[in-house]
This record gives structure tokens, C-alpha cells and sequence, in this order.
């Protein structure tokens, strides 16, 4: 039984080691190739440096939130090389540790680090990238532009021409804003006119509304069946606008879906965005499965760049295989639930058959 402990212990500790020094190599690069982004994007602002490090310390748990996946496969690739080069794998088959337990064991290490990503480290990185998004803007021209919605519909503030629009539309309807009230101030913030709309069609920056009413402050009141309104907004950046869903941790996320479902606004993203969150402690122990049975499949004599090669292959090929289903799922030509799920089935097939043959090797 101390056996048992120890060995369990030597590999948790093999296992940590090896996850942290991965992750910190991914960190290093995903920082290198984020701070040329952020150099660029601040290039002829004349900024110090300060700016794009510190743009990029805010953007980077974000990023790494979205590869730990193959984070999880590379280290567990290490992590058998590991045991390759001390032959310990040798040395724990003779005192009857088997393959498939060793792999329980880092399975069980990879979901309670699955569950602190979704629970801990999102919502840090979430809140993060929500001031990052928000800092950044105010190095924007868009930054006095601003949308939101919540449970009193779509929210619109819109300055052009030295006038401010503020929009509140109850409904989005495919490319129309329904029952829309458009309130006209100065750059004083004082009321110049109300105009209410049962429908305004937002394909263009150039809004045809329908049914107008229009209300001066002067009490005189008007109806027009059409008018044109310009806006710096259309439906592509207003959907833009919301398609961020990693500044927001999984409470919002929950109310975000409320407050789109009371506006008749697309859920679809958000529920891909929501499963997928879920997903990701199965989503990673299948990975670490994966790479466990690669590396056992594995003839050591190989190469170890060739080992690694073929798990950053396999890593490619399984991020194709989800992004084509959630495309499928985000476009609704399957249901969001299967497109996040069925590839997660299918890979969870693959590596219990896998595993049923790892102690033979």
C-alpha cells in the first residue's frame, strides 16, 4: 500500500512539473507573438512599450484559456518521454502498476484541473479580457460608439454629426430592430426630439424605419411611413459587437442568454460558447488519453521531435475536426448540443478502445 502511495505521488508531482513547464513555454511564445500584435496595432500613437506589455499581459490567460487543450496533450507526451528515458515504466510494470493506471492516475490530476479552468482561472482570464477590450477601445475611434444588451432590449449609443442617438429596440428580428424608440440629444446631453419606429431594417449604416412617429420638444407631433436614419451601425457590427464571449465569465454568460431570449436575439453562439465551457475538463482528460496512447503506441527508438511532431499533428487535426462541427452547429445545420458533443463521443470511442490495449504494450 506505501508503494502505491509513493508511485502515486512520484507520478502527480512528474505530471505538475511537466504541465508547468509547457504551459510557461506557451506562454512565452503566445506572449512573444501577442506583443507584435499590440506594437502594431499602437504603432504611430507614440506609446512607450508599457502599452503593448501591458495589453498583452491582460490578452494572455485569455489565449492560453483556448490551447490548454493541446497544452494538456503535449505535457502528457512529456510526461511518457519522461518515463521513457529512466525506463520506469519498466520498473512499475514489475511492481504491477499497469499502463491504464498510470493514465487513471493523470486523468483524474487533468479533471480536477479541468474544473478549476472553468471555475477559477475563466473567470480571472474573463475579467481580464473584459479590461482588456475596454482599455483598448479607448485607443479606438469606435470608443464613443457603444451597444449592450440586457433585460430592457438592445441599447445603442451612436454619435454622428455632432447629434447623439440613443436607441433601445425591444426586438432583433433577422435584419430588423422592432418597436424602436431613438431619443436625439446635443453634445450637451439635451433633448432634441423622440422618434418611435414599429420596425427599422439595419442591413446598411443607412437605417430605413417604418412607422414613424416623431415627437419634438416642443410638444408638436408627426408620422411619417418611412424615413432614413445614418448610423455608424449595422447588423455586421452590431452582431460583432457581441461575438466576444470570452470577456465574460459563465454567470454573465448565463444571463447574456436570458437577456438575448426576452429579445429575440441569436442564442446560438452563446450556447456553443456555454457547451463548449463545459465540455472542457472530458475535453481534456480525452486528450491527455490520446497522447497517452500515441506515446505507449509508440516505438521509443523513435525520434523525440518526431513524437512531439505527431502530436501537434494530432492536435491540428482535432481542432479541425471541432471547428467544422461548430460551424455546422453556429450556422444551425446540425443542433448546437451535437455539434459541440458528437466529435467529443466520437474521440471518447476512439481513446476507450485505445485504452483497452495500452496494457499489452
Amino acid at each position: 500500500m506505501a508503494v502505491l502511495k509513493i508511485h502515486q505521488e512520484y507520478l502527480v508531482k512528474l505530471y505538475c512539473k511537466n504541465l508547468i513547464i509547457v504551459t510557461t513555454i506557451f506562454a512565452s511564445l503566445t506572449f512573444i507573438l501577442n506583443i507584435l500584435e499590440e506594437i502594431k496595432f499602437f504603432d504611430g500613437m507614440k506609446l512607450n512599450l508599457y502599452y503593448p506589455i501591458f495589453f498583452t499581459i491582460l490578452n494572455l490567460p485569455s489565449i492560453l484559456f483556448e490551447i490548454f487543450p493541446f497544452i494538456f496533450l503535449i505535457t502528457t507526451q512529456m510526461f511518457f518521454l519522461h518515463l521513457y528515458d529512466r525506463d520506469e515504466l519498466l520498473i512499475f510494470k514489475n511492481y504491477g502498476v499497469k499502463n491504464s493506471d498510470i493514465v487513471k492516475i493523470i486523468s483524474i490530476i487533468t479533471t480536477i484541473f479541468g474544473l478549476f479552468l472553468i471555475f477559477g482561472y475563466y473567470t480571472i482570464s474573463s475579467n481580464l479580457k473584459n479590461n482588456y477590450l475596454s482599455f483598448k477601445n479607448s485607443f479606438t475611434e469606435d470608443n464613443k460608439y457603444l451597444a449592450v444588451i440586457n433585460e430592457d432590449g438592445l441599447w445603442i449609443k451612436d454619435e454622428i454629426n455632432d447629434i447623439i442617438n440613443i436607441v433601445n429596440a425591444e426586438q432583433i428580428e433577422r435584419n430588423f430592430l422592432k418597436n424602436v424608440s431613438i431619443s436625439k440629444l446635443d453634445n450637451n446631453f439635451t433633448l432634441l426630439k423622440t422618434i418611435s419606429a414599429k420596425k427599422i431594417d439595419i442591413n446598411s449604416n443607412i437605417w430605413i424605419a417604418e412607422d414613424v412617429k416623431i415627437f419634438e420638444t416642443n410638444g408638436k407631433k408627426s408620422e411619417e411611413e418611412r424615413i432614413l436614419i445614418k448610423s455608424n451601425f449595422n447588423l455586421e457590427k452590431i452582431n460583432n459587437l457581441f461575438s466576444n464571449l470570452s470577456s465574460l465569465n459563465l454567470f454573465q454568460l448565463l444571463d447574456l442568454y436570458k437577456d438575448y431570449e426576452s429579445l429575440g436575439y441569436s442564442t446560438v453562439d452563446i450556447e456553443s460558447y456555454i457547451n463548449k465551457l463545459v465540455a472542457l475538463p472530458i475535453y481534456l482528460v480525452i486528450m491527455i488519453v490520446l497522447g497517452s496512447i500515441l506515446m505507449l503506441n509508440t516505438k521509443y527508438n523513435k525520434s523525440k521531435i518526431l513524437n512531439i511532431v505527431m502530436g501537434i499533428l494530432l492536435s491540428v487535426i482535432i481542432y479541425y475536426i471541432n471547428y467544422f462541427f461548430n460551424v455546422m452547429g453556429i450556422n444551425e445545420r446540425i443542433p448546437i448540443m451535437l455539434s459541440i458533443w458528437f466529435p467529443i463521443i466520437i474521440l471518447t470511442m476512439v481513446s476507450v478502445v485505445g485504452i483497452l490495449k495500452i496494457n499489452e504494450k
